[in-house]
C-alpha cells in the first residue's frame, strides 16, 4: 500500500504548489455536488466527501461559501461527470475523471495529452477493472494498534489499516468513507492528512527512465486541464 499512498502525496505537493488551480477545482466540484443535492453537506453526503477533502487541500472558506451559494441561486449552468481511460507507455494505465460544460473540447483536450505523449485512449471499461475505488482516511497522533483497535469497536469495515511514517492510513471500502470518520471524530481527531475517495491501482508497473519522463509529462499535462478534476495512474515514481 505504500507506493499507492506516495502517488496521492506526490499529487498532493503538485497541486499545493498550483493553489490558485487547485481552489479553482475544488470551487467547480463543490458547486456540481451541491448543485446536484441540497447544498447542506449533512444531507449531501457526496458535498460532505468533497468538503472533507478540500480540508485537506486547505481550501479556503471563502472559496467554499461562494460556490455553495452560487448553487442555492438560479444558475442554470450545466455540468457533465465524465471519465476518460487510457494508455501511456509501457503498458502503464491512467484514468481521468472531468467536470465540464463542453464535452467535444474536454474529448479532445484529453485525447490529445495521450497522443502527443505517447499514449492513446481506450474505450470505457479498458481501464477501470484494474483500479479498486478506496476510500482512503489519513490520521496522526495514533499508533497503528490504537487505530485497528478503534476501527473494531467502531465495527468499522476496512480493508487495511497501514502505518507510514508518521501517518496512520486506513484504506476502506467508499461506503466507509464517513464510518471510518466518525469513528475517528468520536475521539476528539477531526483534521486528516488525507480524506480521499480515490481509485488505487491493482498493481503498479516501473517504467525505464526515458518512459518515465514521457510519462510524468503526460500526466501533467492531464493535470493542467481545466476541466479534469482527478487523474489515477498505476505507475510507481519510486521515492521521488
Amino acid at each position: 500500500m505504500g507506493r499507492k499512498w506516495n502517488n496521492i502525496k506526490e499529487k498532493k505537493a503538485s497541486k499545493d504548489a498550483n493553489t490558485s488551480r487547485v481552489y479553482a477545482k475544488f470551487g467547480l466540484e463543490i458547486y456540481v455536488a451541491a448543485k446536484k443535492g441540497e447544498p447542506d453537506p449533512e444531507s449531501n453526503r457526496a458535498l460532505k466527501v468533497v468538503l472533507e477533502r478540500a480540508k485537506t487541500y486547505n481550501v479556503p472558506k471563502a472559496i467554499i461559501d461562494r460556490a455553495i451559494e452560487k448553487a442555492k441561486g438560479s444558475s442554470d449552468e450545466i455540468y457533465e461527470e465524465l471519465r476518460y481511460e487510457g494508455f501511456g507507455p509501457n503498458g502503464s494505465m491512467v484514468i481521468v475523471d472531468a467536470l465540464t460544460n463542453n464535452v467535444n473540447r474536454t474529448a479532445s483536450a484529453v485525447r490529445a495529452c495521450f497522443t502527443k505523449n505517447g499514449g492513446n485512449m481506450g474505450v470505457s471499461g479498458s481501464v477501470a477493472y484494474m483500479f479498486d475505488h478506496t476510500a482512503l482516511i489519513g490520521i496522526e497522533g495514533k499508533s497503528l494498534d490504537e487505530v485497528m483497535e478503534l476501527m473494531l469497536e467502531s465495527d468499522v469495515d476496512v480493508r487495511d489499516i497501514v502505518e507510514e511514517g508518521d501517518t496512520i492510513l486506513v484504506y476502506a471500502e467508499p461506503d466507509q468513507f464517513h464510518a471510518v470518520q466518525e469513528a475517528f471524530k468520536g475521539i476528539g481527531i477531526t483534521d486528516f492528512t488525507v480524506a480521499e475517495l480515490t481509485m488505487l491501482a491493482q498493481n503498479d508497473v516501473e517504467l525505464p527512465a526515458d518512459g518515465l519522463v514521457k510519462f510524468e509529462k503526460m500526466i501533467d499535462a492531464l493535470e493542467d486541464l481545466e476541466d479534469v478534476q482527478q487523474v489515477y495512474h498505476n505507475v510507481d515514481f519510486g521515492d521521488e
